[in-house]
């Protein structure tokens, strides 16, 4: 850096920017804070400001019922569980509280442990005649029409095949599966779901049910108001009708929870009736020793195990069936089951 600018820097700092330019600044341009505009380290920090507190997000529980009504759902029928594997007889015990499974205060009717009864009907179901059989499920209402109006003219033999055709496997994914429970409440919920986008829903069938099909096809058309189109083995397709409405379809409340089973009384006894217990002691052994008639799978289909049955007494007192690999309940309700039917 040269003498010369070393002289004029010097003279610079001597001189303001007004004796510089002979100018003087006004004041109302000069700025009146003169606070620093960056703080000095040794400065008391400024105080936190307070965030509000965002409760964390509740969703809504169907438990909840403040404010609420119970649902009065105009159905004919008592709630249970399951209307096809439910045994006739009362039960003799609970194994648990009497708390219903629809909630607190959901519906307007009394959980009495196996089923909510409806307030006015004595009859839950009508199980005569084949013959007698639709035209007793006309008197019923569902959602607030008879069901002969729900169907509506019955299909030509045209539009039936059309509609099995739409259900085949090959077709369409659409199937409401039923299994070891048999036809359960929250079943007839699913049925009218598929109801929204199709007329008819396809239904496999698998395990205990498959045993009674008649008493499976009676309750799916007393509990849902439709119509079977064609029953082969343990397939159905069920017909929802010409005017049937998603909209102005049931109130169907939905169970939370698989209520414990009653204790029932024995279905199998340790004695035959009009026989001694030495006497059923003999005729199990003897039994033992005869060769099994069929050997049944888990979650299988047994339609024709009745015919079975009944063509293997024209030969023989005793038939047996190897249930090997079934739960216990399970061939204990499969021999209920035959017993009854065989009476049939």
């Amino acid at each position: 850096m040269t003498a010369i600018s070393r002289r004029f820097c010097h003279n610079l700092r001597h001189y303001s920017s007004s004796q510089k330019y002979s100018w003087i600044t006004p004041k109302f341009i000069e700025p009146e804070d003169t606070t620093p505009l960056i703080k000095p380290r040794w400065s008391k920090p400024s105080p936190a400001v307070k965030k509000r507190k965002i409760s964390p997000y509740k969703p809504p529980s169907s438990l909840d019922r403040t404010g609420q009504k119970p649902y009065s759902p105009d159905l004919h029928f008592d709630f249970q569980f399951s209307y096809t594997e439910t045994p006739r007889a009362k039960p003799i015990g609970f194994r648990e509280a009497r708390f219903s499974p629809f909630g607190p205060g959901k519906i307007d009717r009394e959980w009495t442990g196996w089923c909510a009864p409806h307030a006015s009907s004595e009859v839950t179901s009508i199980e005569g005649d084949d013959d007698n059989q639709d035209s007793s499920l006309n008197v019923y209402k569902y959602g607030g029409r008879f069901r002969e109006e729900i169907l509506g003219e019955p299909l030509s033999k045209q539009e039936i095949q059309a509609l099995i055709d739409q259900c085949r496997q090959q077709n369409t994914k659409r199937q409401v599966n039923l299994g070891r429970d048999g036809l359960t409440h929250n079943m007839i919920n699913d049925i009218h779901n598929n109801w929204r986008y199709a007329p008819a829903v396809r239904i496999k069938c698998l395990g205990v049910p498959t045993v009674d099909m008649k008493k499976v096809c009676f309750q799916l058309e007393d509990k849902t108001g439709g119509k079977i189109i064609y029953h082969n083995h343990n397939i159905i397709t069920l017909y929802r009708g010409r005017n049937y409405k998603p909209k102005e379809r049931p109130i169907i409340p939905l169970m939370l929870w698989k209520p414990h089973t009653p204790v029932y009384p024995r279905l199998i006894k340790t004695t035959v009736d009009g026989f001694t217990v030495a006497e059923t002691k003999a005729m199990r052994k003897r039994g033992l020793n005869t060769p099994p008639l069929t050997k049944l799978k888990k979650n299988g289909v047994y339609c024709g195990l009745v015919h079975n049955v009944r063509d293997a007494f024209k030969n023989n007192d005793l038939a047996r069936i190897d249930c090997k690999g079934l739960p216990k309940s399970d061939y204990r309700k499969i021999g209920a089951k035959l017993r009854v039917c065989h009476v049939q």
